[in-house]
């Protein structure tokens, strides 16, 4: 879910990540420590394959920076970094934002996507999510959204999720003419 939120984060079209992220799974690199132990010319094929653009020598160094250090520090389990943070939403926050490549962007996408799981994080609504919220007249905030959701963690990431969906697809006509 981290490197799929590394990957999301970077410009472009969100398909591609979603390939991207993908083509790394199906090769093999569905852990911080498979992804760690592969090399970067192999990242670096599999990403190009996938179709992504820009630096793709920086973006393989960085997930492999990424999931070295998520292997040196957590080794390879970021509920050891929730458990280090001892579940306080803040910390778990902060000791994200010190991995290689993970900015608060990537954050609010990796919280958005986990808040079901890691719920003491919940509310959480990245940028895109509250863009759309805001223009189908659903609320401003996350707590807004909680509030939409009943307050359930699980509701809330899906209908974040989908909300951002909404967004990136500029799907507001479609979704607005079923209400």
């Amino acid at each position: 879910m981290l490197y799929l939120s590394v990957l999301l984060a970077r410009r472009g079209d969100f398909r591609r990540a979603l390939d991207g992220a993908r083509a790394l799974r199906d090769e093999g690199w569905d852990s911080a420590a498979r992804l760690a132990r592969s090399l970067h010319a192999d990242r670096v094929r599999v990403l190009r394959a996938s179709g992504q653009r820009g630096d793709v020598d920086s973006l393989a160094d960085g997930l492999g920076d990424l999931a070295r250090t998520v292997v040196e520090r957590y080794r390879g389990d970021l509920r050891r970094l929730r458990a280090m943070a001892k579940h306080d939403p803040v910390r778990e926050r902060a000791l994200l934002g010190e991995l290689p490549g993970v900015d608060d962007q990537v954050v609010d996408l990796f919280l958005r996507e986990t808040q079901a799981l890691w719920r003491e994080v919940a509310p959480v609504a990245d940028r895109r999510a509250l863009t759309a919220a805001r223009r189908l007249g659903l609320g401003r905030s996350a707590a807004d959204l909680a509030g939409l959701a009943s307050g359930e963690s699980e509701r809330l990431a899906w209908l974040v999720g989908a909300l951002a969906r909404v967004d990136l697809e500029h799907r507001y006509a479609e979704v607005a003419g079923r209400s």
